[in-house]
């Protein structure tokens, strides 16, 4: 039997260790390696004052479909939020997150009256008047949408949403590669208002799915049900050396014919520096973003009488007001399965840190709580008194997709090819969301699984 060792035991990895394992009849066996204590990476679940909570992500693009195959196949029940009504924090106040945007951007001035400024909303309303050529090369985030719907637009919408996905900034990320959408009908040229067309009709399709009991459960029934089909899934295992042989691979000390790795793109790099050094270097130039998540266990009536799903924070009202949070969740109105726990208790996730910052990361948990608890208090404005408190900090979490990022996967892919049966997977590649890393993770299944077939 030929021995494929999988590294990486996050959603990446299991799911390509996964896919290796589809087949029964199959001449392989298949071994997940990973360094925590535990599976899922940034997929994991807490409990916090008695009641469990996501403190990784919590939901997925239930339009793609990876992520929802997945759980079906593995027989989980999916759950829609129950609400996903934000609001943006604008100076002194709350407003209501525009609807029918993408990533940021509005399909028309409708609903932004109050919300910008008169000057700001011509600059939308008149967009489709404004000739464009077609975008012939990718470009940040921030210059195409500024160029096109004003700087106001990027700072008070994108920017927070852009935030909470990659917590990264506008004009660093690469429109190609970050929001897709857009960069096809800029490559497209013409008004990018009339190419969005109108907004869905609400509730036709949702866009978010999670699970009953946190999107952590993925990984861990993913884990259970890979032990079940003869998967040995081994963590506290960290592994330290990659080197190609003759014959196949060595695997710190331990040979193998095949290998998946699926870690971050620094260790991806450490990792790959002699077996693929053109794809190390590449990977190497990978800026990353590290975040903290906090979640609050509050006496419920603290939290009576809001609505809504939580509250983004733009950097430069961030800046103008001394926040630190970039981005507030109430997760008992988000989600029926954390409300339904207690009837005393309410459950709040408040996020610190974009890329380049590092003040929560460095500073102790008292801090880190105290500041999470006063911007929250702010932000809802109402003073909270936690009973219960949790924090988890994601080093090197999200890889910032900068201008060039799909042209630089392309290259890595090809370099690890050139290696022989060695795939990379994760959220480095095609996307940070789990239904990009679920459709990763199968390609390098499959691709492993075709080179151990062709000898």
């Amino acid at each position: 039997m030929a021995r494929v060792v999988v590294v990486g035991g996050g959603i990446s990895g299991l799911t390509a260790a996964w896919e290796l394992a589809a087949d029964s009849s199959a001449d392989h066996d298949v071994e997940v390696l990973e360094a925590a204590p535990v599976v899922g990476g940034v997929l994991q679940r807490t409990e916090v004052g008695g009641l469990l909570v996501d403190l990784g992500a919590e939901s997925m693009l239930a339009r793609r479909p990876e992520g929802v195959a997945l759980a079906r196949e593995l027989g989980l029940p999916l759950e829609h939020p129950a609400t996903t009504r934000a609001a943006v924090r604008s100076p002194g106040r709350l407003d209501p997150l525009p609807a029918g945007t993408v990533m940021g951007v509005p399909r028309s001035a409708d609903g932004l009256e109050g919300f910008l400024q008169a000057a700001d909303l011509e600059r939308v309303r008149t967009e489709p008047d404004r000739p464009a050529a077609p975008l012939t090369h990718d470009v940040p985030v921030a210059d195409y949408v500024a160029e096109r719907v004003g700087q106001a637009v990027v700072d008070r919408l994108v920017e927070p949403l852009l935030g909470g996905v990659y917590a990264g900034h506008a004009a660093r990320l690469s429109l190609q590669a970050t929001v897709p959408a857009l960069w096809a009908h800029a490559r497209a040229g013409g008004s990018l208002l009339q190419a969005l067309g109108p907004a869905p009709e609400p509730g036709a399709h949702p866009v978010f799915a999670g699970l009953d009991g946190g999107l952590a459960r993925l990984p861990q029934v993913l884990a259970a049900r890979l032990a079940a089909r003869g998967v040995t899934v081994r963590t506290s295992t960290p592994v330290t050396r990659l080197e190609r042989t003759p014959h196949g691979w060595l695997v710190d000390d331990q040979p193998a014919d095949a290998v998946v790795l699926a870690v971050p793109a620094p260790a991806a790099a450490r990792l790959l520096a002699h077996a693929a050094p053109a794809a190390a270097a590449e990977l190497s130039d990978v800026e990353t973003a590290s975040m903290v998540i906090t979640a609050l266990a509050v006496p419920a009536a603290e939290l009576a009488g809001l609505g809504g799903s939580g509250v983004l924070v733009p950097p430069v009202v961030a800046a103008a007001e001394g926040l630190r949070a970039k981005a507030l969740t109430l997760s008992g109105n988000k989600w029926d399965w954390v409300r339904e726990q207690s009837a005393d208790l309410a459950v709040l996730r408040v996020s610190l840190g974009r890329a380049g910052e590092t003040e929560a990361l460095e500073a102790d948990d008292a801090d880190v709580l105290g500041w999470a608890t006063a911007d929250a208090s702010r932000l809802l404005g109402r003073e909270l008194h936690p009973v219960d408190t949790a924090v988890v900090r994601w080093f090197d979490g999200l890889p910032q997709y900068a201008v060039g990022h799909v042209d630089r996967v392309a290259r890595v892919r090809a370099a690890v090819a050139a290696a022989g049966r060695l795939a990379i997977c994760g959220s480095v590649l095609d996307g940070v969301g789990v239904p990009a890393c679920i459709g990763a993770a199968r390609r390098a299944g499959a691709e492993v699984r075709a080179a151990l077939s062709n000898g």
